[in-house]
């Protein structure tokens, strides 16, 4: 009689039924909805089902249904000095009676807004798990529209909404540092990847560095992202006034708009404003410049510095975020300390002035992001809430790493 062989098959993974609530999704363009779209992304791959709830951004949009993912839009105001975003409307009634009918296994919370507290009230009414991401430094941007008096209850608030939650997830340990000193309880890092093939050296487009009038031997300083003032745009402002003392060649190319944008206009009348850029045409923007400059010091992240470094830019920005992660001051980039405009503007004269050492960073920071893949940061994303189901099971959460079995 032949033995018997019996195969040790891995368990398959459990698909879970997601609600996913947010007030901002492509098309909108800025951090939080395009990072989101990606975790999306990421999920459906894995054969999870999402249900995302959000504001209705136009009044004639239908909602998006296909294989395993579904839309739910809700009503919603447009948000103060930000037109273009929606703040949604509280909907516990309409949750409830969604979550009623096609009860999903975890809710996940993206935004803090009035959406995002009934969402999570409704499904603590329905005792259905729920964690939350922490996206957005709003008890920061206060300090930067004469609101500062707020900046405590907003804390308040936010730690209120997370502490709720099963779990938090933030993007930088920096970030969890920061929010655990405030109280704020079972936090999780979970970062942010990069899309390595569409932000690459290789777009770089002679074509459009044509179009902004400068040769092969001039500097061309990029910088990325919404023109508001917490983003820091002074210290940015300053930092090419000082470049262009020494290279009365060089250029600033700002991609993205905002309220800002006629102040800095009339600060910097040789500056190219592109405007919002999306896809390969943003790609090409980064690949074309030779220098990227980020002065924020209110991101939770800021893929933008990833997405500079995948073009093979060197970044200068503060040890803060995102670049207090992946930036080796002198090593794939510079990197100064919070706060340190001299050193700040010193260091992006520096690179602006250095064309070997430039070229040598840049290569390395295009190194250092090949290795930061959304493919790991979506396992790691998945494993946490599959944790959460099985917390809301009664079983202790388990804030350690995920394990190989889990990814």
């Amino acid at each position: 009689m032949e033995p018997i062989l019996i195969e040790q098959l891995p368990a398959a993974r459990r698909s879970l039924r997601l609600a996913v609530v947010t007030e901002t999704y492509p098309p909108e363009i800025n951090g939080v909805a395009l990072s989101l779209a990606r975790f999306v992304d990421g999920l459906r791959k894995r054969h999870h089902d999402i249900q995302l709830i959000r504001p209705r951004q136009v009044a004639a949009e239908q909602p998006a249904n296909g294989q395993g993912f579904a839309e739910v839009l809700t009503s919603g105001v447009p948000i103060p000095r930000y037109p273009n975003l929606k703040m949604g409307l509280p909907a516990k009634r309409a949750l409830i009676k969604q979550w009623t009918l096609h009860r999903p296994d975890i809710v996940h919370i993206v935004t803090e807004g009035p959406l995002g507290w009934s969402a999570l009230q409704a499904a603590l009414k329905l005792r259905i798990p729920v964690c939350s991401d922490f996206r957005t430094n709003f008890h920061t941007y206060s300090l930067h529209y004469g609101i500062g008096w707020l900046k405590r209850p907003i804390v308040d608030y936010l730690r209120k909404f997370h502490n709720h939650t099963l779990l938090t997830m933030v993007p930088t340990e920096h970030m969890r540092a920061e929010l655990a000193a405030s109280g704020f309880r079972n936090l999780r890092v979970v970062a942010r990847g990069v899309d390595t093939q569409l932000f690459n050296p290789g777009r770089r487009s002679e074509a459009l560095r044509q179009l902004w009038k400068v040769t092969p031997d001039v500097p061309v300083v990029v910088h990325v992202g919404r023109l508001a003032a917490e983003k820091n745009l002074t210290a940015l402002t300053e930092a090419f006034t000082a470049i262009r003392a020494r290279q009365p060649k060089a250029r600033l190319v700002l991609v993205g708009d905002g309220p800002e944008r006629k102040a800095l206009g009339a600060r910097l009348p040789d500056a190219i404003f592109a405007g919002t850029r999306r896809g390969e045409d943003l790609a090409a923007h980064y690949a074309s410049a030779d220098l990227f400059l980020f002065p924020s010091l209110t991101e939770t992240f800021g893929n933008v510095t990833l997405e500079a470094m995948a073009s093979g830019l060197c970044p200068v920005a503060y040890d803060y975020a995102a670049a207090a992660e992946v930036i080796r001051d002198l090593g794939n980039g510079a990197s100064v300390a919070c706060g340190d405009e001299e050193g700040f503007i010193a260091r992006a004269v520096q690179m602006a002035g250095a064309d070997a050492l430039r070229a040598e960073f840049a290569r390395a920071a295009r190194r250092s992001a090949e290795a930061i893949d959304w493919e790991r940061v979506n396992d790691r994303f998945a494993a946490a809430l599959l944790r959460v189901w099985r917390a809301g099971s009664g079983r202790p959460l388990d804030l350690s790493e995920p394990r190989p079995e889990e990814t």
